[in-house]
């Protein structure tokens, strides 16, 4: 209860300048993957476009892409007109008026809860991914649809018992101010997780109690332990890969979710795998 207040003294409240609320009025989607992107990432979002979020239907399910960003620190007004074309050409941009920074990465992750609770609600779930992360989407529209879920699921690559790191010098230093405990609480790593919609909006009502950390995954994991929720442990390990491995067509056709890949790896890697797609790997 460290991090909890009664009233909702957390909430933020800030302005979408870019929000495509239109993208799930009436209509059944199966899923939104929301992807975090730097306003200057754009060859990370255009692979995705081009790859594992190209396709909108997998076997009758909607799925929908969408990408999360923050406003540049610096004042660039080519890079925000451009970012304003983006949004018109493509129409998949949410954004908020924050700076995007690394450890503002919670605040671009409340946006994404915040937007799925208000214009999104009638999805069934809702994935939050990095935009250097390969999704098998078919294999996710067949993990989800085949999986007996309830309001409370919520499942990705787990760390339990993980550390805070005390180091100083280290870029995922965590100060005893900021977190005054040694282990965190269960949580699923940012790289990609997916839950259900209806613990999507209780998460985000619970955020305005809960005071934020700058590791957004670990944040997360602080409202589902406050809300009493555990984490859906896979049993198939080779689904949610956190660490990058070399392409091999069988493991990327089986897996759900890799990280650490660059824009022309996702390309490269999703053409293999959906061109290759009559290959055996009995």
């Amino acid at each position: 209860m460290h991090f909890y207040k009664q009233e909702p003294v957390y909430k933020q409240n800030f302005f979408f300048t870019l929000r495509e609320r239109l993208k799930c009025e009436d209509k059944d989607i199966l899923l939104v993957i929301l992807v975090t992107s730097r306003p200057t990432n754009v060859k990370a979002r255009q692979a995705i476009r081009q790859s594992w979020g190209s396709q909108n239907f997998w076997w009758g399910n909607q799925v929908l892409t969408l990408f999360l960003l923050g406003h540049a620190k610096e004042k660039d007004v080519n890079l925000s007109l451009s970012i304003i074309e983006e949004s018109i050409f493509y129409g998949d941009i949410i954004q908020q008026d924050f700076l995007d920074t690394y450890f503002n990465l919670t605040l671009k992750t409340i946006m994404a809860f915040k937007w799925v609770t208000e214009f999104c609600s009638n999805a069934r779930y809702v994935m939050k991914t990095d935009s250097d992360v390969f999704i098998n989407t078919g294999n996710l529209v067949k993990y989800l649809v085949n999986s007996d879920t309830t309001a409370n699921f919520i499942t990705g690559y787990p760390l339990i018992e993980a550390r805070c790191y005390r180091n100083i010098h280290a870029k995922a230093y965590v100060s005893h101010e900021e977190y005054p405990f040694e282990i965190f609480p269960p949580y699923l790593s940012g790289l990609g997780y997916v839950l259900d919609t209806r613990l999507a909006r209780r998460i985000y009502v619970m955020m305005a109690h809960v005071k934020p950390i700058k590791f957004e995954d670990v944040y997360v994991g602080i409202c589902l332990s406050l809300l009493h929720v555990g984490i859906s442990v896979p049993t198939d390990t080779e689904l949610f890969l956190f660490h990058k491995i070399s392409f091999d067509f069988c493991k990327f056709r089986h897996l759900i979710a890799v990280h650490a890949l660059s824009p022309d790896e996702l390309v490269a890697f999703w053409d293999v795998i959906t061109r290759g797609s009559f290959l055996s790997c009995d």
